[in-house]
């Protein structure tokens, strides 16, 4: 009996993100779990004025999110709390989750009030309660004045997952095709991985410039 199983791809490239909408750690490997990346969106700053948590969805109120960088002090291990944070602010000043003053810290860079928030309390209610939605953030999108959209030139709010700070899904995958489609469709556009923030990188070995994912 022949072997009909056709590899799709090869992993190219994992990362994770331990502070929501700030960019991330490349990893060689990492645990995955029920809630994804171990350690993926495991904090995020949240604004004080609307109790929204900051989202890159939304250049206009947080345009500099993209500079600043987190990584976890040393790597998270499966069934142990979390290590610290290690957040490099645009200026290059180095910051920890641990220190008693990151909080004023970082709204001073962010020239708005926030503070950083953990999803683990959210994920011990949600598994605690028995009664739906115990714990849920919201977070706000910006709809570009595009023709095809929901919304146009508009912000709107939208639910986060119970307990946690992702957008949607806990895993986010993205192939090398896709890509090149997307620059092929729209040669004058940047895409560049990091504005898509995926989990998993998977380079496409059938050559096809296309968005294979959606035949998986």
């Amino acid at each position: 009996m022949s072997d009909s199983t056709q590899m799709a791809g090869r992993v190219v490239t994992l990362w994770r993100y331990p502070i929501k909408s700030m960019i991330g750690e490349e990893l060689n490997a990492t645990d995955v779990t029920t809630r994804g990346l171990l350690g993926d969106r495991a904090y995020a700053l949240v604004d004080q004025a609307t109790s929204k948590v900051a989202s890159a969805k939304n250049p206009g109120k947080w345009p500099h999110l993209f500079d600043f960088r987190a990584a976890f002090v040393v790597p998270p291990r499966p069934g142990m709390p979390l290590p610290g944070v290690r957040i490099t602010l645009p200026d290059g000043t180095v910051l920890t989750t641990e220190q008693s003053d990151i909080n004023q810290m970082l709204s001073k860079a962010l020239h708005r009030e926030v503070t950083l928030d953990a999803a683990e309390r959210g994920q011990e209610e949600v598994i605690a309660s028995s009664s739906p939605n115990p714990w849920t953030a919201n977070a706000e999108e910006y709809w570009p004045d595009m023709e095809g959209l929901d919304f146009r030139d508009t912000v709107t709010d939208f639910a986060l997952p119970d307990g946690t700070f992702f957008d949607s899904a806990t895993v986010h995958l993205l192939t090398t095709a896709t890509l090149d489609r997307l620059r092929e469709l729209y040669p004058s556009g940047r895409f560049e991985v990091r504005r898509f923030r995926p989990n998993i990188i998977v380079q496409s070995t059938s050559g096809v410039k296309n968005f294979v994912e959606d035949a998986w």
